[in-house]
């Protein structure tokens, strides 16, 4: 009877052990209150229409009319050196999910290996050797040798979801990289518009310019004629010559902004410095579509860096969970099976030369758990910094697109007045050469309407350019460009 109920006391002993050792690690474990976030917007923008169509989700094939840059960012998405180092971030991020999910899973190797080992007969493994027969009349083989060929596995068990919020949190950081290209492509198309508009106002202007060159070429003429007809002095003649050459020089000028300009285009589509094939025709006519914000709340879903932010979030509570899993026991399983002998003739001979193992192990942090406790502080911190960063991105989407809008709205008004001022500044100059040639007004004044006039076309360029720039700000702003 005594010999029965010992063993059952001790099982009982280990099992509340146990219990008080796990019961005592629970109790010591930290718990922090998650950061929740605000993901709180207001209805509209600035009090417009509550209408949910919204030209974030025109592809951007669609969004864009014109055909040679259409042409420029395919280039660049095949292309640009950027965008190609972030598709191999991707493929990083993907691997990493592989390898935290085989984490989980069984390890199962297998080994093969041979050694030799000579020892000194006075020795306990000696002396042994020496009197002991392998088989009746057989001694041991001097040198020893060793052959063996074994299968072994381990496998820690994942009771705690350690692992599997391990492999989560990598699925949510390939997610955000996934989002990040998003957004880098949607940076990058709005890019190469931004510089194609530009190359195109230049080309503008430098025409203006040329055909302000043709007009005070002919005023020059005009005051130089006057002069031999002692109807104009030689300062008259001297400060339209500087005008001429004023312009001249800043003609240079544009030549070499289109230059740069192009190479800057160059670069973003991955290739060396040639000209850019473009439609500078129409520029000044070319009309600005229609844009439809929809409703704050669809940023949410539509804008790359916002979405980017949120994985990022879940990646970070995740971490928690797994910083937290450390403080708890971790559990292993090993076991091998193979063949040992000190001869290879030997190895298939069973049940002599079968070998097996099987080990269980419980291991716990007890004392100094100082680095433990950093990881999970550590952790805690983060997942309040993504919540900062998640946060800053809804407001910083909000913040752009009602800028836009406002922008568009008040580009608009200043494209109209500077094109009536524009040509009530063209009509000027005929009339201002008319009234010089009748003596009825200096030649200063015709100096000063030609130089208002061209100065009013070219920023009724600029305001043009300003409106098609803005027009994909405010695409790139609602999380277009990027389907």
């Amino acid at each position: 009877m005594n010999n029965y109920r010992v063993p059952k006391i001790k099982s009982y002993g280990r099992l509340f052990v146990c219990i008080v050792l796990f019961g005592a690690f629970h109790s010591c474990v930290p718990t922090k209150t998650l950061k929740q976030e605000d993901k709180c917007l207001p209805e509209t923008y600035r009090a417009l229409s509550n209408d949910t169509l919204n030209t974030a989700n025109t592809r951007w094939r669609e969004f864009f009319s014109d055909a040679y840059l259409v042409s420029l960012i395919d280039t660049a998405l095949v292309n640009n050196q950027e965008l190609n180092i972030m598709l191999q971030h991707i493929d990083i991020a993907q691997n990493e999910v592989k390898a935290r999910k085989g984490e989980y899973l069984p390890f199962i190797d297998v080994k093969a290996g041979a050694d030799i080992e000579k020892v000194g007969e006075y020795t306990r493994n000696g002396a042994v050797e020496k009197n002991l027969n392998i088989r009746e009349d057989e001694e041991f083989p001097e040198p020893l040798t060793n052959y063996s060929a074994r299968i072994f596995a381990s496998w820690e068990l994942d009771v705690w979801k350690k692992l599997r919020n391990s492999k989560k949190a990598a699925v949510m950081e390939y997610l955000a990289t996934v989002e990040g290209k998003n957004f880098m492509v949607t940076s990058l198309i709005a890019e190469i518009a931004d510089l194609y508009y530009e190359l195109i106002a230049l080309d503008n202007q430098l025409a203006i310019i040329e055909q302000n060159l043709e007009i005070q070429g002919n005023a020059l003429r005009m005051v130089r004629l006057q002069k031999q007809a002692a109807r104009a002095t030689e300062l008259a003649v001297r400060r339209f010559e500087a005008e001429v050459l004023k312009n001249q020089s800043h003609k240079f000028e544009v030549q070499q902004q289109i230059v740069e300009t192009e190479n800057k285009l160059n670069f973003l589509i991955g290739r060396s410095p040639q000209r850019i094939e473009r439609n500078s025709e129409g520029f000044i006519e070319s009309k600005i579509d229609t844009i439809y914000a929809g409703i704050p709340s669809q940023l949410l879903l539509n804008r790359p860096d916002i979405r980017q932010a949120e994985y990022e979030l879940q990646a970070a509570k995740l971490d928690i969970k797994v910083a937290r899993a450390n403080f708890y026991p971790s559990i292993g399983i090993k076991a091998g099976v193979g063949l040992q002998a000190f001869k290879p003739k030997y190895l298939t001979e069973t049940p002599q030369s079968l070998l097996y193992s099987a080990v269980g192990d419980l291991v716990a942090p007890l004392i100094n758990r100082n680095a433990i406790k950093a990881e999970y502080n550590t952790a805690n911190a983060r997942q309040v910094q993504a919540v900062y960063e998640y946060e800053k991105s809804i407001l910083q989407g909000y913040i752009e697109v009602a800028n836009q809008l406002s922008n568009i709205e008040n580009l608009k008004k200043t494209y109209d007045l500077k094109a009536e001022q524009v040509e009530a500044l063209t009509e000027s100059i005929n009339l201002s050469t008319q009234l010089f040639q009748s003596a009825r007004i200096e030649y200063i004044e015709v100096l000063f309407t030609q130089r208002e006039a061209l100065e009013s076309k070219m920023e009724l360029i600029e305001t043009k350019r300003d409106q098609l720039v803005a027009r994909v700000a405010i695409y790139q702003a609602l999380g277009g460009g990027w389907n």
